[in-house]
């Protein structure tokens, strides 16, 4: 199934995707990978402010490249997700609701998307500059010190996406290997 989707990402936006549906974000999402989300958790640890709302906002998992000149934003593909799975959880708490990259995710980040309605998505590896083409504007918000992996709000049109774990723990990845081994001509060992 196909789904437009204006950002902020509600509970209620998120509840009906199901796994391999296809999603086109618009609106403003916010871009972190690991040592950005290593510095969100410590200023949360310090009982700072965090440097954008949490509350139904999507984080993609990026470090683009440097931007030719006249372009908003280089070459923009996904990271592997699974290192900002010892943050997750504790971001999934505040309400964040979505989550963009690439690669399988933890049993715990899994229940703690169940438990915050929260989905995680797939972006192309490999079609950064592709991807690059649906960002219309990007800005530093956060640690600039980081250079690429500065925290960014991007400001996008028709980001495409796919679901790979719903709001209930449904997951592409083990769902397909089921459908496709079910395929599979294997005679009975008895």
């Amino acid at each position: 199934m196909e789904h437009r989707i204006e950002l902020p990402l509600t509970r209620e936006k998120a509840a009906p995707l199901a796994p391999g549906d296809t999603v086109y974000f618009s609106g403003a999402l916010y871009t972190a990978r690991d040592a950005a989300h290593k510095r969100l958790v410590d200023l949360l640890d310090q009982g700072k402010p965090l440097p954008f709302p949490m509350e139904d906002s999507v984080i993609y998992y990026v470090g683009p490249t440097p931007a030719a000149p006249g372009d908003v934003i280089g070459s923009a593909g996904p990271t592997t997700s699974y290192r900002m799975d010892a943050y997750a959880p504790r971001l999934l708490d505040l309400g964040l609701r979505g989550m963009i990259g690439k690669g399988k995710r933890s049993a715990e980040v899994v229940a703690a998307m169940e438990k915050a309605g929260a989905v995680y998505f797939g972006a192309i590896g490999g079609a950064g500059a592709l991807l690059a083409q649906c960002i219309k504007a990007a800005e530093v918000i956060a640690f600039d010190d980081l250079g690429p992996e500065a925290i960014r709000r991007l400001r996008v049109k028709d980001f495409p996406v796919v679901v790979i774990i719903d709001s209930k723990g449904n997951n592409l990845y083990q769902l397909g290997r089921e459908a496709y081994l079910k395929t599979l001509k294997v005679p009975d060992l008895v």
